[in-house]
Formats: structure tokens, C-alpha cells, sequence
């Protein structure tokens, strides 16, 4: 690794990471020597060539694990080992038949998700949550509302009872940002998981878990424990973000101005703007080389580790010389991934359910919604992976709850 590797992390990350990888694209390329917690050496692949070239290729750049060369420097209580793997019988970090057959079961309980069913748990929960604060005439829309409704739907659509909402939220949280409580939120998803299953395998009932269970390939409970687990991890916080992110671009950017009045025709621009612009998910751990190589213009050796910077790829200016926003119909960006580790489709499908039913209940609900703070003031949460806001406040006319 060169001796000018940049923190993946810090202050300059935190609050605008476009300049970082501007700064990295600037001074090393398409892909950029990096440090993680710890100064942990690591590429972050940044120009969307290569970043395609990566997610093409599972046999060169693999998604297995056990291979990283540094496992002998990572100390066992390492933040982000909740969402870099070692050891976790997950698909994440399964390759080749196996992986797809575990794909293939993940995808087959997503799809059996009835769309109406779908559509109405996202505006139920999402007009309970704006009942919750109506009255009050004002609300942070994240705090209050966009990191507590892609949770509440998807635990009913796995077999959750409501209850058990608020704790996986936090769980969630502390294991994706991977700080001091990562291994608490992991270790409390995990458990939750694990009863849930237990009690399908034993009451089948018309929902994910149930499928998962019945349609198992021969995986054993910790193997479908974990892939449930990635499920939600990956269904939520997301989601969360892009709900936070898509409205504030709403808020804050007047070409958006028609929908706080009433109408729609822009909502899906405006999501579809976050995933080029401003996407939740930033940069993904990884990919690890199975053998010496080149990519970038870089030497790759056996056993480093290549995060995928979705989002530096996603403005790599080869592909994006003009530098305007991407509103239409354009969805070649990388925002779901690439390749066989793809976001299943039915994933996608879901996540964009709730998203645009979070947005549209806000200006539904509250048509003359406004920022409460200046726009400058907005801040994000620290973390390597996702990009979301820490906080949205808005004012309004208080009115009824329904």
C-alpha cells in the first residue's frame, strides 16, 4: 500500500465525502490507496469502469473473505468486522454454485411478497408515524419518521411482531455504523433472527421467514439466520437514507418545488437523483483478489481487499462529462450494485415501495412542509458505508391526526 493512503474516515469524510473522492480521484486514479479504523490498508474502487470490471469478475475479485491478507492484524474486537466478515457463514461471503443457490432462495421469498400487501403495511405505518407527530407542528423526518418506517414494514413482512421494531432499528444502526456498539447490534439482531426462525420452522405463517424456512436448499439455521440478517440490514437503513436524502433535495432544491405543493410527477426524479447524487449506499466492503493483478493503473496483490465506492463511480466525470443531474429514466448507476452479489431485484423492488410511499405520505399528510434550519446546517452520520442525514427538521401547520 502507498505511503499516501486516505483515512476512509474523519471529518473530511463525514460532512462532504464527494470532495474526498474527488481529492482521491484527483491524486490517485481510478482506484485509491485507503485506510480504514485502524489504519487498515484497503483500495477503494472509484472509476465506474473499473468498478463494473470488479463486479463482472467473482473468480478474480472474489467476495471471499478468508482470503484478505491482513486477517492476521485485525484485532478481534475490530468495529467493522460486523460489516467486513470473518468467519460468518453468510451469503455475503459464499461464492460460486452456492452462492447463487442461496440467491436464488432469498429472491423466491422476496418475490412472493404480495404488492398490495406491500403497499398498504407502507402507508399504514407510514400515516401512524405521521399521527404520532401532526399536532405538533413540527418533527425531525428522521429521527421521527424515515429511520423507523422501512423497519416497521419489512418485520411485518418477515413475521416480526410491531413491538419488536424499535430494537431492531437500534440494533440495526449500531452494527452499520460501525462504532462502539457494533457488536451489541449485531449480537441482538442475531438473537432476534434466530427466535423468529425457530418459531416459523415450528408455526409456518404467510410471510419471508416462513419461505426462508421451508425452502431452505439444505442451509443450515445459522446459515439462513445470517442471510435474514443481511436482508434487513440491507432493506432498512437504506431505505431510511434514501427517504432522508430524497427529501431533503425536495426542501432544499427549487426544481422539486411542484411536488411540496401537490404534486408527484417529480418524486420518482427526485429518488432516482439521490441514487446517482447522493446515494445511500456509499462504499461496500468487498471484494478480495485472488490473484496478483492490475486494475486502474494499480498493482493489485493476492489477498487485498477492494471496497466498491459506489458513489465515486457513480460521478466518475469519464462517464458524467457534463456533470448535470441524472433525474430521467437513467438507472445505470451502481447504487444497487453489479453482478451476481447484486441487491436481488425483488429487494429492489421493495425498497422503492417503501421509499416512495414514505414521501408521498409526508407531502400528503403535510402539504406545507418546510425546513426548519437552514439547509447549510444539515448534518451526516459518520460512517464508511451509508450516507444519511443525522437529523431533518421541519415545520408545518399542525393538523388532525386521521
Amino acid at each position: 500500500m502507498t505511503p499516501d493512503a486516505i483515512p476512509l474516515s474523519g471529518p473530511g469524510f463525514g460532512i462532504e465525502p464527494a470532495l474526498l473522492y474527488r481529492r482521491m480521484r484527483r491524486e490517485h486514479g481510478a482506484v485509491a490507496p485507503v485506510l480504514l479504523e485502524g489504519d487498515v490498508p484497503a483500495w477503494l474502487v472509484l472509476g465506474y469502469r473499473e468498478l463494473h470490471q470488479v463486479t463482472s469478475d467473482p473468480v478474480l475479485f472474489s467476495r471471499d473473505s478468508g482470503l484478505w491478507s491482513q486477517w492476521d492484524a485485525i484485532p478481534d474486537d475490530w468495529p467493522l468486522l460486523p460489516m467486513i466478515g470473518r468467519g460468518q457463514p453468510s451469503i455475503l461471503y459464499t461464492v460460486g454454485p452456492r452462492h447463487r443457490e442461496r440467491a436464488a432462495v432469498i429472491s423466491d421469498a422476496l418475490e412472493a411478497v404480495d404488492a398490495t400487501e406491500l403497499s398498504r403495511h407502507a402507508e399504514r405505518f407510514a400515516d401512524e408515524l405521521i399521527d404520532a407527530v401532526c399536532a405538533r407542528g413540527e418533527a425531525d423526518l428522521v429521527a421521527d419518521y424515515a429511520m423507523l418506517l422501512p423497519v416497521r414494514v419489512l418485520a411485518r413482512l418477515y413475521g416480526f411482531a410491531d413491538e419488536d421494531g424499535p430494537g431492531l432499528v437500534t440494533a440495526l444502526n449500531d452494527m452499520i455504523d460501525g462504532r462502539r456498539r457494533a457488536f451489541d447490534g449485531q449480537s441482538h439482531l442475531a438473537t432476534s433472527m434466530a427466535r423468529l426462525l425457530a418459531d416459523r420452522t415450528a408455526r409456518p405463517a404467510h410471510d419471508v421467514v416462513s419461505r426462508m424456512a421451508a425452502d431452505a436448499g439444505g442451509f443450515s439455521d445459522e446459515e439462513i439466520v445470517q442471510d435474514l440478517m443481511v436482508m434487513m440490514a440491507a432493506g432498512h437503513q437504506p431505505t431510511a437514507d434514501w427517504i432522508g436524502n430524497a427529501l431533503r433535495l425536495m426542501l432544499t432544491d427549487d426544481r422539486f418545488a411542484a411536488s411540496l405543493l401537490g404534486g408527484r410527477g417529480s418524486v420518482g426524479e427526485a429518488m432516482n437523483e439521490v441514487l446517482w447524487e447522493d446515494t445511500p449506499t456509499q462504499n461496500v466492503a468487498g471484494r478480495w483478489a485472488s490473484r496478483d493483478t492490475r486494475l486502474g493503473g494499480r498493482r493489485i496483490r493476492a489477498g487485498d481487499l477492494l471496497l466498491l465506492g459506489l458513489q465515486g463511480a457513480n460521478s466518475d466525470p469519464r462517464i458524467r462529462a457534463d456533470g448535470t443531474a441524472l433525474t430521467g429514466g437513467n438507472n445505470a448507476h451502481f447504487s444497487f450494485g453489479h453482478g451476481e452479489h447484486r441487491c436481488p431485484f425483488p429487494a429492489q423492488e421493495i425498497a422503492e415501495v417503501i421509499a416512495r410511499t414514505g414521501i408521498e405520505v409526508v407531502l400528503d399528510r403535510l402539504p406545507d412542509i418546510d425546513l426548519a434550519v437552514p439547509a447549510a446546517t444539515l448534518t451526516r452520520r459518520s460512517s464508511p458505508w451509508l450516507r444519511g442525514l443525522t437529523r431533518l427538521p421541519v415545520r408545518f401547520t399542525p393538523v388532525p391526526a386521521r
